[in-house]
């Protein structure tokens, strides 16, 4: 007798909680109709920001004696293609949680197309070029440049050379990803006196520059600005966009002079979290497959360092460059941002993953002393980011990846005996390989990492990268 005011009084609650959700969902997923490139929901229902993950498809191949071709690009194009189920689309079937690729700069190619708009580019390596996230509204687009000229004035050793419009096709963009577009420029920049002859403080004043930049940016709300990359060595074409769709938006990448020794692309399946254009892979440095889970606190351990941070190759100028991790990106975006820092006060970048991301070693019998020193004395400085998180990392000198203590993550890897290595979630990325033309293969094991450096055409293992 009591059974069915009992169920009807149970469907009424599970009614009003579907009505609650549904309501919140679309809430959340509504983007208002003069929304910027930039635009998130806050924190609302079971929509926190705080907790957006990513869990994704990742790729890399490269040449190991740093050689520069066209069939490098044209590869990682086919990898992302066939990475293109590891991603996700929103509502829309052309809209893609995000896609995007990480190369060395084509020297060649830019220095045709910015002679185009009257602008001569110096030397290889004395110049950088930024990939850039401007507002679409005439005055935003205006006070963004504006704002990256002024602040590239104040940094010593830094010269603005011109802009170059990044020709798109916004017909391949589905209705939500076409909504926050941005207008997407490139800007080149010189290094003057002594930064000519010295990649590294180069690499550091652009740092400083991208970082006053985009902090300025955060305190105007109508001009929004993000730098994919600013760098001498390597630049990020990447957006809200489908793996298939990436070429096809950026004709640049289709261009037979675009070439590069490396490239890192990345297919973005947006775990709990909104899709943006910003926060598509690949960031300054890596791709990432995973999440890491220990994000929290990591953050608030970065930001607690910042009282007594320094550093010989920054300067004083570090100060300005504070908050070091962009509160707003994803976990990865932060796991880039503190990667930079480290590399850029010295380190080199598989040392500095190493750091951030250590094999289990407390309880293990087997390391050599020497080993469990150095890893011990890191812990004392860089508590661990724990996945299971897969990174892909490159700065142009060479490429690597690292697989977190968890190891919950595949990465296989072939090495060709034409001096490719190719870096994958999965096998058969890259499907015309034939067996007879590999070398080398195998599988990152739990806390391992690989080094291609490109300055000695040599892969290095983990036990001789940790040696």
């Amino acid at each position: 007798f009591w059974l069915k005011p009992c169920g009807s009084f149970c469907l009424a609650i599970v009614l009003r909680c579907v009505d609650v959700l549904v309501t919140q969902g679309v809430r959340v997923m509504s983007i208002p109709e003069d929304a910027a490139f930039d635009w998130m929901p806050q924190k609302q229902g079971l929509y926190d920001p705080r907790r957006e993950k990513d869990s994704c498809g990742v790729g890399m191949i490269a040449d190991l004696e740093g050689r520069a071709s066209r069939a490098t690009v044209e590869n990682a194009l086919l990898i992302l293609e066939n990475l293109d189920h590891r991603g996700a689309r929103g509502c829309e079937v052309d809209t893609g949680d995000g896609a995007g690729i990480l190369c060395g700069t084509p020297d060649g190619f830019m220095r045709r197309q910015f002679k185009e708009v009257c602008v001569e580019l110096p030397p290889s390596g004395t110049y950088a070029i930024g990939n850039v996230f401007l507002p679409r509204t005439e005055q935003g687009l205006l006070d963004g440049k504006k704002l990256l000229e002024a602040t590239c004035a104040s940094v010593a050793g830094l010269k603005l050379l011109g802009w170059r419009p990044v020709p798109v096709d916004s017909d391949c963009l589905g209705k939500s990803a076409r909504s926050v577009e941005p207008i997407i420029e490139q800007c080149a920049v010189a290094a003057d006196g002594p930064l000519k002859k010295d990649v590294r403080r180069f690499e550091a004043a652009l740092y400083v520059l991208r970082k006053k930049v985009m902090n300025a940016a955060d305190k105007l709300p109508d001009t929004p600005v993000y730098l994919c990359s600013l760098s001498a060595r390597v630049i990020n074409y990447k957006g809200m966009l489908t793996c298939p769709g990436l070429a096809r938006y950026y004709p640049d990448l289709l261009e037979e002079d675009f070439e590069s020794h490396v490239a890192l692309v990345h297919s973005r399946f947006s775990t709990n979290t909104f899709p943006s254009w910003r926060r598509a892979h690949p960031f300054r440095y890596l791709c990432h497959n995973g999440e890491i889970n220990t994000l929290r606190g990591n953050v608030n351990a970065m930001r607690s360092r910042e009282g007594m941070v320094s550093s010989v190759m920054l300067g004083p100028q570090l100060q300005e460059c504070f908050p070091l991790v962009e509160l707003d990106q994803t976990d990865s975006g932060i796991f880039d941002n503190v990667l930079e820092i480290l590399t850029l006060a010295g380190r080199t970048l598989p040392e500095a993953v190493l750091m951030m991301m250590p094999q289990a070693w407390e309880n293990s019998a087997d390391l050599a002393p020497e080993l469990k020193d150095l890893l011990k004395f890191n812990a004392s400085m860089m508590e661990p980011w724990d996945g299971p998180a897969l990174v892909c990392f490159t700065d142009g000198s060479g490429v690597g990846a690292s697989l977190d203590r968890n190891g919950l993550r595949p990465c296989r890897y072939y090495v060709t005996k034409d001096k490719k290595i190719v870096l994958s979630s999965e096998c058969g990325v890259l499907p015309h390989i034939e067996p007879e033309n590999i070398v080398q293969k195998g599988r990152l094991s739990p806390g391992k990492l690989l080094w291609a450096d490109f300055s000695t055409g040599r892969l290095m293992g983990d036990a001789e990268i940790k040696q």
